[in-house]
């Protein structure tokens, strides 16, 4: 009897000290509402920039390597088409960017740094793009080239 009752009331009390954790966190962290009072919801939309070769370049200015990515950037809906026009500007804009901009780590300073790449596609929508429509920017694959 007491190989069965102790397996079971560890097994309640995980579930009760887990479900007033859960409580607890939900009172006192209490979670923000999506959007605020009385302003509408904003749609957006994923405009995909394509695969973007970039070189990977270390903190002293040397070539480490170039890494392929797969972008894509959250505009708002009403700006989508206009982006989609403009995306060769935006892809030159990064270009001039990325050999500038440092982004290697790692051990061997082969990795690029997705922070930094992130950065310089903000930078980029920021000059090449509706500076109001694009909400962020979103690296969804890294390969090395």
């Amino acid at each position: 009897m007491k190989k069965i009752l102790i397996p079971l009331l560890m097994v309640i009390g995980g579930i009760v000290f887990g479900a007033g954790g859960g409580y607890a966190a939900m009172l006192f962290l209490k979670p923000q509402a999506a959007h605020a009072k009385g302003a509408a919801p904003v749609a957006t939309v994923f405009v995909p920039a394509g695969k973007i070769l970039a070189p990977i370049v270390a903190s002293d200015g040397k070539l480490s390597g170039y890494a392929n990515f797969d972008v894509s950037l959250e505009v708002l809906q009403d700006k989508s088409a206009e982006v989609t026009e403009k995306l060769p500007l935006f892809l030159n804009a990064v270009n001039m960017r990325t050999y500038r901009s440092p982004m290697a780590s790692g051990p061997q300073g082969v990795l690029p740094d997705l922070k930094v790449f992130e950065t310089v596609l903000m930078a980029a929508a920021g000059e090449a793009l509706a500076k109001d429509g694009v909400k962020r920017a979103i690296v969804t694959a890294a390969a090395p080239a």
